[in-house]
């Protein structure tokens, strides 16, 4: 008997939550570049450096346009931002929202981060980082956050499924626990390593 081939997975839409980024990056005044964010490595500065960068990877790998950008792992410098880092990171966001709604975005496989993977689970990574990296962001800057629900949800799917590595630390770092039946978003930001209540650091540099 011939195996089926899996359906093709529906591209999900990414605008509402890029421009959610989008306006908290508008947002985000000069002098809180220095700020400290929920992720410990990263001023405001680095996390807009690194949402920048990203954008640019999940764009690339999403038309299958492999090369520096979707081969370069992460972690390899500290992220940065640049004269003119507000227009560039919004017309980033604004061209990977466009490149996932492409069907053929979700076909086959690409590559991120210099791994190769199935397409469709390269546009969830990408989502969910826009949903985690918002909330850091906003968090960090003191903006109210509204994340996308259809994104939210999907963010929660992806970060549920892989639990017990996020629990070691190798992908979004250990799981903060919260009751069952906390707000969608904490559940979501808690499996992703963030504790919910996180707020800006004191005067003793203490981040969490």
């Amino acid at each position: 008997m011939t195996e089926k081939a899996a359906p093709p997975t529906p591209p999900i839409d990414f605008a509402a939550q890029a421009r959610e980024v989008a306006r908290l990056a508008a947002g985000t005044a000069d002098a809180q570049l220095a700020a400290p964010t929920p992720c410990p490595a990263y001023a405001v500065r680095h996390l807009l450096g690194h949402l920048a960068g990203l954008a640019v990877a999940f764009r690339d790998a999403a038309r299958k346009d492999l090369g520096t950008t979707t081969d370069t792992p992460p972690d390899t410098e500290l992220p940065d931002v640049a004269p003119g880092w507000r227009a560039e990171l919004a017309r980033n966001l604004d061209e990977l929202a466009a490149a996932w709604r492409v069907p053929a975005a979700w076909e086959g496989e690409t590559q991120v981060g210099g791994v190769t993977l199935p397409g469709a689970a390269a546009g969830r990574f990408a989502l969910n980082e826009l949903v985690l990296h918002g909330w850091d962001l906003a968090r960090a800057t003191g903006q109210q956050y509204a994340p996308d629900g259809a994104s939210l949800e999907v963010a929660h799917g992806l970060l549920a499924a892989v639990a017990d590595e996020a629990r070691d630390g190798s992908l979004f770092g250990p799981a903060v626990q919260v009751a069952p039946d906390a707000p969608l978003l904490d559940r979501v930001v808690a499996l992703g390593g963030r504790a919910p209540d996180w707020t800006a650091a004191p005067a003793d540099g203490d981040a969490r």
